[in-house]
C-alpha cells in the first residue's frame, strides 16, 4: 500500500508543479488563461496572485516528494508524515478549488485526485 501511495505521491507533486509552471511562469499566456477559464482582462489583474500561489504548490510538491524519498530512505515516520500533510492539504486545495467555482470541476479532479488516493493508500498502508 504504501508504494502505490508514494507513486502516486509523485504523481500529485507532478500535477502541483505543473501549476507552479502554469501559475507562476506561464500567467500571462492564453492557453493557461483558457485552462483556467480567464477572460483576458482578468490575466493582468490577477498575476501578482497567481504568481504567489503557484509558490505554494511548488512547496507542496516538494513536500511530496521530500516525503517519499525520507519514506524510502529509511526515515518511514518523517517521511510517512510529510507525505500525508502534503497530499492532504493538496487534496484540501482541490476541494476549495470546486466550491469556490463549480466550473473547476475537472481542475479540481486532476489537482486533487492522485493527492486523494495518495492519501488512502497512506492511511491505509499503516
Amino acid at each position: 500500500m504504501l508504494i502505490a501511495a508514494a507513486i502516486l505521491a509523485v504523481v500529485a507533486a507532478a500535477v502541483a508543479l505543473y501549476l507552479f509552471m502554469l501559475q507562476s511562469l506561464r500567467w500571462a499566456e492564453p492557453e493557461t488563461a483558457a485552462i483556467f477559464q480567464l477572460p483576458g482582462t482578468s490575466i493582468a489583474a490577477t498575476s501578482q496572485l497567481a504568481y504567489n500561489l503557484g509558490f505554494y504548490n511548488l512547496f507542496l510538491a516538494v513536500g511530496a516528494g521530500l516525503g517519499v524519498v525520507l519514506l524510502f530512505a529509511g526515515n518511514a515516520v518523517a517521511g510517512l508524515t510529510l507525505m500525508t500533510f502534503t497530499t492532504a492539504c493538496m487534496l484540501l486545495a482541490s476541494v476549495v478549488l470546486v466550491l469556490s467555482d463549480r466550473r473547476m470541476g475537472g481542475l479540481s479532479l486532476v489537482q486533487g485526485g492522485p493527492a486523494a488516493f495518495s492519501l488512502v493508500f497512506s492511511l491505509l498502508g499503516t
